[in-house]
């Protein structure tokens, strides 16, 4: 990464945490206001309530650190470590107050990003022994996209595409749109040509066998197969595969696939399987925050 994307993502991250803090009106925190001394000082640890993969402490350090007193946080544990039930992540010196004001912010990014690390962890278990890598998908939580994609690296997982810039994916609205799968590939290509880009990944989603018919004949790098099932899958990979034998054509399996059916779909010539459980319907992993002796 460079110098100055890192400055970027560090500007994005501090405006989140931000607006989360301010969310939670951590500047009127009425009860810590009317209990606690101002000048209180403390140290306090966050505690992994089960096992799991961690992801999200950078968020939660951050928003200990915004508070005015500046907390001083430090942390124990890095994002993609694996955790178990007790095991402490960091700690936080400073003013009670603070603390407690930012206590359920930092808390709920653990939460949520620990949660999807720890999916994608579990999916990548159910893999082991294949050559198929997985994917996440553009179903985020929305503005928590950057992070909830970092979760999903945390856990082992790659990430598909980051926004709508950054590939061209070409879905079944956008073919009805163009007049069918070779008319849209073709404009695709030459007007990213025309941009100077024509090295970004194009990428067709195929709802048929007629749509892997067509897409195996257009220049395409990756041809995702939506919603088929394992015996479609099956299908397409032999309709496919003279085609692959001329050139590269990675294959990607999408839709309606979960922990229960994962291996079904993992089958030889499978390049990915993009999963959106892993952001959408990641459970919680447990946090909690007490007093160091």
């Amino acid at each position: 990464m460079t110098r100055r994307r890192a400055a970027a993502e560090q500007a994005l991250l501090e405006a989140h945490v931000t607006a989360a803090l301010a969310e939670d009106r951590a500047d009127d925190d009425i009860t810590s206001a009317v209990v606690l001394p101002r000048r209180q000082l403390a140290t306090a640890t966050i505690v992994a309530g089960a096992p799991g993969v961690l992801a999200g402490t950078a968020p939660a350090a951050m928003a200990f650190r915004l508070r005015p007193g500046r907390a001083r946080v430090r942390l124990l544990l890095r994002d993609g470590a694996r955790v178990r039930g007790g095991a402490s992540v960091l700690t936080v010196r400073g003013r009670v107050f603070d603390i407690l004001s930012a206590e359920r912010t930092a808390l709920n990014y653990l939460m949520r990003l620990s949660g999807i690390a720890s999916l994608t962890a579990r999916y990548l278990r159910a893999l082991r022994g294949t050559r198929v890598r997985l994917l996440d998908t553009r179903k985020t939580t929305p503005l928590l996209r950057f992070l909830e994609k970092a979760a999903v690296r945390a856990g082992g997982g790659r990430n598909h595409r980051m926004g709508l810039h950054d590939a061209v994916l070409i879905k079944e609205n956008h073919v009805l749109a163009s007049g069918g799968i070779a008319p849209a590939v073709a404009r695709a290509r030459e007007r990213l040509e025309r941009l100077g880009r024509g090295g970004i990944l194009v990428e067709v989603e195929a709802q048929s066998l007629a749509d892997v018919r067509a897409a195996a004949e257009a220049p395409v790098d990756r041809l995702m197969l939506d919603n088929f099932t394992p015996a479609g899958v099956r299908r397409a990979l032999v309709l496919i595969g003279r085609r692959r034998a001329k050139r590269k054509l990675e294959i990607e399996v999408s839709g309606g696939i979960d922990l229960s059916n994962l291996r079904r779909f993992a089958l030889p010539g499978v390049d990915y399987i993009s999963v959106g459980a892993l952001t959408h319907s990641a459970p919680a992993l447990p946090f909690s925050l007490s007093w160091s002796p």
